[in-house]
């Protein structure tokens, strides 16, 4: 029997209220304007970065170890506010995080020094990192209600909101607006966001709906489940391969395949605009494929399309591989990220909290480890880890089954 077959097999749900569809709408518009928010923050930052550097007086290593900061504060909060979450629940969390992540971003428009740009850097990742964990696992409360997958779509406006929080630093920088002036605009319009949709968010718990919608929550363990260590590997090697991407796909092309600064610099737009694209349908295709086959599909796609990038000598074969492999990435970790709070609702941030940790890691030591063995060999070497561990995705993603049912089970109130 298939993944969808079992899942159709659950009770049909009651006919929700119109007042019942309302609600879940609005709330699903709440939490995509969070996603919104912390995609701007990223952006509008790294746009400014060069601004920055030169203001601050840095060169490429001290910038380095600035950047650091931003791993330091998410690492940290991560963990800090996936307790929180649990306790609270992600409702009451998100607001505070939003406007704390939002504010934050104001401090390195002022930065002129490595300590003060360090010690603010760590504040913006400290408070998107309290931010990333409650939107998760408030989406995923969403999910249930509509009673189908909605999950990529939130991060789809993490990713348009990258987008144009990088489309309004280069217009402001275009325009000649300062750093500090840009950041504390889009600071304060961010802050009014989170605050005017906070009310559209569920109200209570976030296990009532877990524990409704068929599945009882799991006894508590003490340690990290496996099955959580499982999904913890898989954004590890999903953002690893995405950190690659971000920083190397534009060397390579120039280096090893000739292609011309702007010609390269369309290897990672490429990447993301695919990535963004595949997470607008991804809910579509996930509702009639079923999760596991979009992530093993997805990661085989990607590795496939990076293969496509380093096995052909043009670069205009290699933009198309990037691009292939941004579209085969773009759901594993939404996916990925539901399954990890559905695996026990009662501690749905602290599972979260970890598997986005490992996540980030994967993020920042990907790009650092692709230039050690580029250096040590060749760059078309290095870049084919992220392609082996794109497979090894592939190979595990049979451990998402068991939240499958969970996810996709309608709760009454499906919109």
């Amino acid at each position: 029997m298939s993944e969808n077959q079992r899942e159709s097999r659950l009770p049909v749900p009651p006919v929700p209220t119109p007042e019942a569809v309302a609600k879940t709408r609005r709330a699903r518009a709440a939490v995509v304007a969070y996603f919104f928010v912390a995609g701007m923050i990223i952006a509008v930052w790294a746009s400014r970065i060069p601004e920055i550097k030169q203001q601050a007086g840095l060169n490429d290593g001290e910038l380095s170890l600035a950047l650091l900061g931003l791993a330091v504060g998410s690492l940290a909060a991560m963990q800090f506010t996936g307790r929180m979450v649990d306790r609270h629940g992600s409702a009451a969390v998100m607001l505070p995080a939003a406007v704390f992540a939002s504010l934050a971003l104001v401090g390195p428009g002022f930065a002129h020094s490595l300590p003060y740009l360090f010690t603010a850097l760590v504040a913006v990742g400290f408070g998107c990192g309290m931010l990333g964990v409650p939107m998760n696992v408030h989406a995923a409360r969403v999910e249930r209600r509509y009673g189908r997958p909605i999950m990529a779509s939130f991060h789809a406006a993490f990713s348009i909101g990258g987008f144009t929080g990088a489309a309004v630093g280069g217009a402001t920088a275009l325009l000649g607006l300062g750093a500090a002036l840009t950041f504390v605009s889009v600071a304060a319009v961010l802050a009014v966001l989170a605050v005017a949709v906070r009310g559209w968010l569920l109200r209570g718990p976030d296990t009532v709906a877990a524990t409704a919608a068929g599945r009882p929550a799991r006894e508590r363990s003490r340690g990290i489940p496996l099955r959580i260590v499982l999904f913890g590997a898989a954004a590890f090697c999903c953002m690893l391969a995405e950190g690659s991407v971000t920083d190397w796909a534009a060397v390579y092309l120039h280096d090893a395949r000739g292609a011309s600064g702007a010609v390269a610099a369309l290897g990672f737009s490429a990447f993301s605009a695919l990535m963004a694209a595949g997470r607008l349908v991804g809910d579509r295709l996930t509702a009639t494929l079923g999760t596991v086959t979009i992530v093993r599909g997805g990661a085989l796609l990607a590795a496939a399309g990076l293969a496509l990038t380093l096995l052909t000598p043009w670069a205009v074969t290699g933009v198309a591989g990037f691009a292939i492999m941004g579209a085969g990435l773009s759901c594993v970790i939404p996916q990925v990220f539901g399954a990890a709070v559905e695996y026990d609702p009662r501690r749905a941030g602290r599972n979260l909290g970890f598997v986005s940790a490992m996540g980030q890691v994967g993020l920042l030591s990907g790009p650092v480890a692709i230039g050690a063995v580029a250096h040590t060999v060749d760059i078309a070497v290095a870049l084919a880890v992220p392609a082996t561990l794109c497979v090894a995705i592939a190979l595990s993603a049979s451990a998402l089954r068991g939240a499958v049912a969970t996810r996709t089970a309608p709760a009454g109130t499906s919109a």
